[in-house]
């Protein structure tokens, strides 16, 4: 249950990083406008919500553990944005992939 609760917070982490990368490529007519509107906000409330999430899930998951799973954040936040922002996948990217979900697989075996 802890690594679900860590991997939730890992998504909802990748899910604000992309709401702050819209909210950075809108036009605003004034600097504060640019910190003060509802993408923003959102996006700093659920990193907030990441947060607990991964200190609850900590108490059951081996610290050990915690950075293995961090790293699905890269193929969250680039799956995401292939969704969401129109941004394309290169063979680097996708061989990064490949080697975070070897070493996630060779850490569990």
């Amino acid at each position: 249950m802890g690594v679900c609760v860590l991997l939730a917070s890992v998504m909802i982490s990748s899910v604000s990083q992309i709401l702050l990368k819209k909210a950075a490529n809108r036009i605003y007519k004034n600097p504060l406008a640019e910190y003060l509107n509802p993408l923003v906000i959102g996006a700093y409330a659920m990193f907030f919500g990441s947060v607990i999430l991964t200190m609850i899930a900590l108490k059951y998951v081996p610290l050990s553990m915690s950075p293995i799973l961090e790293s699905t954040g890269y193929i969250f936040v680039s799956v995401l944005g292939y969704i969401f922002l129109k941004e394309r996948f290169s063979r680097r990217k996708l061989f990064g992939f490949a080697l975070i979900l070897c070493g996630i697989m060779i850490f569990y075996q």
